[in-house]
């Protein structure tokens, strides 16, 4: 399993052709207290660059998109109950949505961790 992350600040770990997608730590400090979150409805197939997911906070909302293209798949459900999972853990439980990825191939252009470190610190 490993991850990579998108210049938008998506972070992706891909376990066969699932991709788990959530917001990396440095978004979650920017946005605040998240308040809200929503996913887009299961079965909806998305290119790279589209809205999947919607969170909100005390300080604004902020879209996330896709990082590959394929088929959303879930939503995490414990979001409803408990948005600031988000933030107090972003890559882990805070997940936001999964899918299927349709092109495995577009996983060599995201960035290494290395990558988003250099550009995001």
């Amino acid at each position: 399993m490993s991850i990579r992350y998108t210049e938008t600040h998506e972070w992706v770990r891909l376990e066969g052709n699932i991709a788990t997608v959530g917001i990396t730590p440095h978004a979650a400090e920017e946005l605040g207290e998240v308040v809200f979150a929503e996913g887009k409805d299961e079965g909806l197939e998305v290119v790279t660059g589209d809205v999947v997911a919607v969170v909100e906070s005390v300080k604004a909302a902020s879209d996330i998109y896709a990082p590959l293209n394929g088929i959303l798949t879930a939503f995490n459900e414990q979001l409803t109950q408990d948005p600031a999972l988000v933030n107090s853990d972003p890559e882990g439980e805070g997940w936001i949505v999964q899918m299927k990825v349709t092109e495995p191939q577009q996983w060599e252009a995201l960035l290494t961790p290395e990558q988003y470190k250099a550009r995001h610190g």
